[in-house]
């Protein structure tokens, strides 16, 4: 079996998608197809259950994905090891964050990576902040930037690069939510809020909401911050989101952060990977690279 087959495989498991992958992985979608029908002749079992509308793994496909992670990860290490007296680091490194990290935070730890290690490949998926502490505890990912838990595992590791503000925003346009929000002392109770589904933000919303006693009027449950913000600016409510997110967001100017809610509990975000994985060449390289850009002034 070669490597790439098993690089293609993982990716297709991951994106159910036989034209995304081939884009991804920068082949055809007739050659990756032959890869997997090889992929299934060697071992002896069909892999994927696939029509001209779905692709879905099957029973054998979800234990030989497991396998291909760890042929993967395996020759990865044992690449890394063999490079342990060398001063020139190679390999591929899968890093996880936000999209608003990619602008915020990512550039400056690659910038220094690629100067002191330029061989190292870097494999960057973006997605919602929440789902970062899952890919590393999966597998799916090397090593992420993410918010620090209220309840930290303890097999990950994590060290703290910035302390992020919150805010809660409103939008600027003329409209219902803005009418409401333009009083002394507005019912929150009747204005309309953008929250997340899951993650640090949604815990921050919940614990704003109990500190002032309020039982929100929810008007939508969104993954991502970019979507608050989003929805906040065409005037659907109003929403808690990172500063880091505001101030990136390309709807920022549509928006404003309301003073009432100056009391909202701010977070750490750093560099987070499994405990064992820090002895890892490339992993440590990372590490070491990410926590030399911490900014918690």
């Amino acid at each position: 079996m070669e490597l790439k087959s098993l690089r293609c495989f993982i990716h297709l498991a991951e994106s159910l998608h036989f034209a995304k992958t081939a884009e991804a992985m920068h082949t055809s979608a007739p050659t990756l197809s032959r890869m997997i029908k090889k992929l299934e002749e060697e071992a002896g079992c069909v892999l994927l259950e696939r029509d001209n509308r779905s692709v879905a793994l099957t029973e054998a496909g979800n234990q030989f994905l497991s396998f291909a992670r760890q042929t993967l990860d395996n020759w990865q290490k044992f690449q890394q090891h063999t490079q342990v007296n060398s001063h020139e680091l190679r390999g591929q490194l899968k890093v996880f964050c936000s999209v608003t990290a990619c602008y915020s935070h990512i550039p400056p730890i690659l910038a220094r990576l690629s100067q002191q290690h330029p061989k190292i490949e870097i494999q960057l998926e973006t997605g919602a902040a929440s789902l970062a502490m899952a890919k590393i505890s999966s597998g799916e990912v090397d090593i992420a930037l993410s918010a620090k838990p209220d309840s930290m595992p303890n097999n990950l590791a994590f060290h703290p690069i910035d302390r992020i503000s919150m805010s809660l925003i409103g939008p600027v346009m003329n409209c219902d939510v803005k009418e409401k929000l333009n009083v002394d002392k507005p019912d929150w109770q009747s204005i309309p809020f953008i929250i997340a589904d899951s993650g640090f933000t949604r815990t921050r919303s919940d614990k704003w909401f109990r500190s002032h006693h309020i039982k929100p009027n929810i008007y939508a449950t969104v993954a991502g911050h970019e979507a608050i913000v989003s929805m906040v600016a065409l005037g659907c409510g109003v929403g808690l989101a990172p500063d880091i997110v505001i101030e990136n967001s390309p709807v920022r100017e549509k928006v404003t952060r309301i003073e009432a809610a100056g009391d909202i509990e701010p977070f750490e975000l750093g560099v987070c990977c499994m405990q064992k994985h820090l002895v890892e060449p490339l992993v440590a390289a990372f590490w070491h690279e990410a926590c030399a850009t911490q900014n918690l002034s």
